[in-house]
């Protein structure tokens, strides 16, 4: 029996969220390169393994019960998480509703996605001291206890966020929020690196950040336009507000900086406008045009003076993930309370929603304030059981040696480095130098003083 399937679907849909699944996917790697960049030579390339690494983590867990946990459509009853109903992506093939435009696999595949984009943000947090396997173990427990969970939260429909009406795009509360505490809180059981291993804390390639940066950006017009699940004007509203704020948040940074330093840093742009894509991501499909320019000023500004929260609070975010991911976060969150229009949430021609004080919806800014409280606090307590829990497990210890620290993670946790010349300089001695250069220093020592001796000897016979 040959079984044929006959449901059809809007073929611009599934091409829309297939094209929009490539481009989430394609952050992976920007986001190894930023990191990469920004790091010190010696654990450059660990920093694109571990950012590769959790992309895969993500794709495999969500595969397992990720998915099921965070969007089953038999939980309507629990408003915290989702069940096991759809366990290995059980009987998730074609579509969950009459209406429904496309079939419920692909939109697995693109959700997947951006928790894999989450999971490699985090990954910024084992910045040259952190051992890589027990961070992987790390990320699958953070993926099925804290993001699944949030994910649930806010856009599943049996969530008690989304079914309170709060708004969040493309993921303010679970890709930029819980990245930024899970990274925040990770780097503050590994402890700081030791200052006396570095010879600075300048970024080793900045035109690798400006490569990552770039590819990001891309990375993220379909992150945010894609979410629209269809191609009708609220996703190419959400691409142009991202476009504005990113631009803002760049111009703004720099200004701070220059301010600063009367120099326009390349790093400072690029930081810049990674907070306005991140301010973006709640917003770029509920706030106006306008709304997306004040918001990339507000963020690259806000966000620039958060960089100093680390130091006070000495804990070593070397990526700066909570200034640029989770400040940013709720930089976007508060403008939906603030910018969020009515006819902006109704271009998909589906979504009905009051907005927010833009359009007298005064009440928003309460539940958008609630949402942050929510996801903030519940991933700090979470991140720090996961943690402590790992830590005390044999092997799993999450800080690297000092040793190790020492010598670069490139070579403690891969054995292979990002530059063929680091690797020349660490086995210089080994290749004999340090034996040869001994040799020549003993023999014009001994020629020296066998020289000495035989003028003594000559003064002598001469007296």
């Amino acid at each position: 029996m040959v079984y044929v399937w006959n449901e059809t679907y809007d073929s611009a849909a599934v091409g829309f969220i297939f094209m929009g699944s490539v481009l989430v996917f394609f952050m992976v790697p920007g986001l190894g390169f930023l990191y990469s960049g920004l790091a010190r030579r010696k654990s450059a390339l660990s920093l694109i393994w571990a950012v590769l690494m959790a992309g895969i983590v993500g794709i495999i867990q969500w595969y397992i019960w990720g998915f099921s946990l965070a969007f089953s459509s038999t939980a309507e009853n629990n408003k915290f998480i989702g069940n096991l109903d759809s366990f290995g992506m059980r009987n998730v093939y074609g579509k969950v509703s009459e209406n429904a435009e496309y079939p419920e696999l692909v939109f697995a595949i693109f959700q997947g996605l951006f928790m894999c984009v989450t999971l490699a943000i985090i990954a910024g947090a084992v910045a040259e001291r952190g051992r890589l396997l027990p961070h992987m173990v790390f990320l699958f427990c953070f993926a099925t206890l804290v993001y699944c969970p949030v994910t649930y939260w806010i856009w599943a429909s049996g969530g008690w966020a989304y079914q309170w009406g709060v708004l969040d795009w493309a993921g303010g509360g679970p890709v930029e929020i819980l990245s930024a505490v899970g990274g925040f809180v990770y780097s503050y059981f590994l402890g700081k690196r030791r200052e006396n291993l570095l010879i600075n804390f300048r970024p080793h390639n900045v035109s690798m950040v400006t490569l990552g940066t770039s590819i990001l950006w891309v990375g993220w017009l379909g992150f945010n336009g894609c979410t629209a699940l269809s191609p009708n004007l609220r996703a190419v509203y959400a691409l142009m507000n991202t476009n504005i704020s990113a631009a803002m948040g760049g111009m703004a940074w720099c200004l701070v900086d220059y301010r600063l330093e009367r120099k326009l840093s390349t790093v400072g742009l690029c930081s810049g406008v990674i907070c306005g894509l991140v301010a973006a991501t709640p917003s770029s499909g509920c706030i106006t045009l306008y709304g997306s320019l004040i918001q990339g000023i507000v963020a690259g500004i806000v966000c620039n003076f958060s960089t100093k929260i680390k130091y006070y609070l000495h804990v070593d975010d070397a990526m700066d993930i909570l200034a640029e991911h989770g400040i940013a976060g709720i930089v976007g969150l508060i403008f939906n309370a603030l910018f969020s229009a009515d006819w902006v949430l109704g271009m998909d021609g589906a979504t009905e929603h009051d907005g927010g004080w833009l359009t007298h919806n005064w009440k928003q800014m309460y539940k958008q304030l609630a949402y942050v409280a929510a996801v903030s606090a519940y991933s700090i307590v979470v991140t720090s059981l996961i943690c402590m829990l790992i830590n005390r497990i044999p092997g799993l210890a999450l800080r690297a040696s000092h040793e190790a620290e020492e010598h670069g993670m490139d070579e403690d946790q891969i054995g292979e480095f990002a530059y063929d010349y680091v690797e020349v300089r660490r086995d210089y001695f080994s290749w004999g130098m340090q034996n040869e250069q001994a040799s020549q220093s003993a023999t014009a020592s001994s020629l020296e003083q066998a020289e000495k001796a035989h003028q003594q000897d000559t003064n002598a016979k001469e007296q």
